[in-house]
């Protein structure tokens, strides 16, 4: 993709204009993993990437909806140090992970332990009663070609 497509496609996907699915059916997850499929192609990522953040967004909404029954979903495109990537944060308001620990072995909590071994950043925050906010992001090998490029900046 030429550089100023790659930069169109960020604008396109500024902050302003993130993406958020409720989670509510397993219609919506499948919405979820389409609608990030649809923005990792947007940003330029590879085909073995767009499955592999396709693969982990069904994991953590999946997750919310077995566990929690409803929660959100949010994509948006990032940059970091030039750097163009994809953020997904699934939250809910669930029982929370009494031992993420073993949540995130395989056996346990498959879809968690998944969802970490494709994405390149992974934190969960949880809390017993007070639901479940997983963040994972997954950054493209292309770096930025323009300086005013409308994402978010993280740290």
């Amino acid at each position: 993709m030429p550089p100023q497509a790659v930069a169109e496609a960020l604008d396109a996907t500024s902050p302003s204009t993130r993406l958020r699915i409720p989670i509510d059916s397993e219609a919506d997850v499948t919405i979820a993993a389409d609608q990030g499929r649809r923005l990792a192609q947007s940003l330029d990522f590879s085909t073995a990437d767009i499955t592999v953040i396709s693969t982990a967004i069904l994991e953590v909404a999946r997750n919310v909806l077995r566990y929690a029954h409803r929660g959100d979903l949010l994509l948006h495109a990032i940059q970091k140090r030039g750097r163009v990537g994809l953020a997904v944060v699934a939250q809910d308001k669930g029982p929370g992970i009494a031992d993420v620990d073993q949540a995130l072995r395989d056996g346990k909590g498959l879809g968690l332990a998944s969802a970490r071994r494709l994405m390149d950043e992974f934190r969960v925050r949880t809390g017993v009663g007070r639901g479940t906010t997983v963040t994972m992001r997954k950054w493209t090998r292309r770096r930025q070609t323009r300086k005013n490029i409308a994402t978010r900046e993280v740290r």
